[in-house]
């Protein structure tokens, strides 16, 4: 059996600005000027453009590639989702960290629109489907729908990550997927359906309560068939804002749903997870907390953890 590392982590909130600490996800704030666009002295910067199959949702796409020179059998590459909001949380400095030693090429799943959240398209994106397959309205919003993670998987696997090693040499052993919230669940989505498109994932807050605990039916529904070696998953969880009250705007109705759906799996649902992934084997299974840190705010400060995780090192 796999053992499963928690740790709690306080002193590294010390390197991000308090509004990371306490604010709740901004879905209306703009996007902003990024490094991508102020330029990095570790990093060039791509982008790419694609449309997903139905016409329904554009995507910008930046690539982050390493001014150094890869190694024989290439970069290692992490692929993070709400990429706007992902490219917004990385500085300089953070990538001069990972400029000395065997740097991932970055690539930042993003929308084409002004905000950090295109709220409508990744909750079409990151969401599973039904059981049939199917797509469905969501529950939280009757304008918008839900089910479309095997798309953009299909998206990400034969059109994206081709248009990346275009751009870079990526060592295709070495690859790793980073999401938070709607993000996190479409992570583990993957690693129940398609575990062999990454090899590392990182998972940081998945909605758990997603139709009341759904995901972690599929999970157990998959352990007793999981025969592979090498996988390693982080779940990363905050420790405050889980009372279900949803992003600020969000209407009453939807802010009751939600609470009913987090209420329907147990407050400590992400180290049960974890602690029940451990047990299958040839899967390392890591487990932090950040007790300070909202659900907003630990988006930002996952993606460290995220990127050393591409790089092979889990345990800083």
């Amino acid at each position: 059996m796999q053992a499963l590392h928690a740790v709690l982590l306080g002193a590294v909130l010390l390197a991000f600005p308090a509004e990371c600490v306490l604010a709740r996800p901004e879905l209306d704030r703009p996007a902003g000027p990024t490094v991508a666009d102020t330029g990095s002295a570790a990093y060039r910067f791509e982008n790419l453009n694609f449309v997903s199959a139905d016409g329904e949702r554009r995507y910008r796409v930046v690539v982050a590639i390493p001014r150094l020179p890869a190694a024989a059998t290439g970069y290692p590459a992490v692929y993070l989702l709400d990429g706007n909001a992902a490219l917004a949380a990385l500085d300089e400095p953070l990538l001069q960290t990972l400029a000395g030693d065997d740097p991932p090429v970055i690539v930042a799943l993003g929308y084409e629109a002004p905000l950090r959240f295109n709220v409508r398209s990744r909750a079409f994106d990151y969401t599973p489907p039904l059981a049939d397959g199917q797509s469905y309205v969501d529950e939280l919003a009757g304008d918008r729908k839900g089910g479309g993670a095997g798309h953009f998987l299909d998206l990400l696997e034969q059109r994206i990550k081709p248009a990346v090693e275009k751009l870079a040499p990526v060592d295709r052993s070495r690859q790793t997927l980073w999401g938070h919230s709607y993000g996190g669940l479409f992570v583990l989505h993957v690693l129940a359906t398609r575990p062999e498109a990454f090899q590392s994932y990182a998972a940081a807050d998945p909605s758990l309560w997603w139709r009341r605990g759904e995901m972690i039916e599929r999970l157990r529904a998959v352990a007793g068939s999981w025969s592979r070696s090498g996988f390693r998953l982080l779940v990363m969880r905050s420790g405050k804002d889980h009372d279900g009250a949803g992003p600020a705007g969000a209407s009453p109705e939807a802010m009751a749903v939600r609470r009913q759906a987090v209420a329907s799996v147990p407050e400590d649902a992400a180290r049960q997870l974890a602690r029940e992934l451990s047990g299958w084997p040839g899967l390392s299974v890591h487990y932090r907390e950040f007790p300070t840190l909202t659900h907003g705010g630990l988006l930002p400060v996952s993606l460290k953890p995220a990127l050393r995780l591409s790089m092979g090192h889990l345990d800083d």
